[in-house]
């Protein structure tokens, strides 16, 4: 590996780490740390300690899954495949059934204009607008919505599926997200038209001068319209104009990374999603 992508990678390890750590406690597990959300929210993974100096065996997955059950949370673990490399044969010797998802850095001299990729809206999210609990509301529903039928192809859950889906925010929920936007350590965009309401979304977690994409998702029935790339050049460009240097993603799938491919990002490793064989 050269220098300078070993840096990368480094660097990635480094913000898959540091994430977790403001809303929730750390517990080790031998080679690995089971992060433990404070309160609630999306739960957190198990993943490779920064300073193990071993990588993480089977006893460590089992102790960690025992943990996970105790607690009722997910039995989930992710890494980069090229920085622990032993442990993929580890995790399936365990009964983990493992996603191998590209893992993609954006090139900001390839990145384009998303009016180019789309003629419908795009926009922030605003913490100080009026509407910002309903846009909340609304993105987490198409996510919901679009991640319930993976994948590009189009379908006939729009609209109407996604209004079902839609939840209230608990008021600590809604303020940690309006702090997180307020203070650059989260962006969130949604693309939609006035007659239909969302039809795109996605966000962005940031961490100093290195954010993720992730929860970019479309309605089944506005599909092949550009939505996910646009929306993913939307949220690229300003995370680029809050000064962040180093922009990456997982894609699902290859067909996903193809998507990723037309915004400006080229792969460089393998993100690793772990959960018991059942769940995969």
């Amino acid at each position: 590996m050269d220098p300078l992508h070993g840096d990368l990678l480094a660097r990635l390890e480094r913000f898959y780490d540091a994430v977790p750590r403001d809303v929730a406690r750390a517990e080790e597990h031998g080679a690995l740390v089971l992060f433990v959300r404070d309160g609630a929210g999306w739960p957190f993974y198990a993943r490779p300690r920064l300073d193990a100096t071993e990588p993480p065996s089977l006893a460590d997955i089992q102790s960690v899954r025992e943990r996970q059950r105790e607690l009722g949370l997910p039995e989930a673990f992710e890494w980069v495949h090229e920085n622990t490399p032993d442990l993929l044969a580890v995790a399936r010797s365990a009964g983990l059934g493992v996603l191998e998802a590209p893992l993609m850095v954006l090139d900001p001299a390839a990145l384009p204009d998303p009016a180019t990729l789309t003629d419908v809206p795009l926009r922030m999210l605003d913490p100080d607008a009026p509407g910002f609990a309903a846009d909340v509301a609304a993105r987490r529903a198409v996510a919901a919505v679009g991640f319930a039928a993976a994948g590009t192809a189009t379908g006939d859950a729009g609209p109407a599926e996604r209004d079902a889906a839609v939840t209230e925010l608990d008021v600590a929920a809604l303020d940690e997200e309006r702090t997180r936007i307020a203070d650059g350590r989260r962006v969130s965009a949604l693309a939609g038209t006035a007659g239909q309401g969302a039809l795109a979304s996605g966000m962005a977690m940031r961490v100093d001068d290195v954010a993720e994409i992730a929860g970019v998702a479309t309605l089944p029935s506005a599909r092949r319209r550009g939505l996910g790339a646009a929306v993913t050049a939307t949220l690229a460009h300003a995370l680029r104009a809050a000064g962040t240097d180093l922009i990456f993603l997982s894609a699902g799938s290859e067909e996903i990374a193809r998507v990723y491919l037309r915004v400006g990002f080229r792969r460089i490793a393998t993100a690793c999603i772990a959960e018991p064989t059942a769940l995969i």
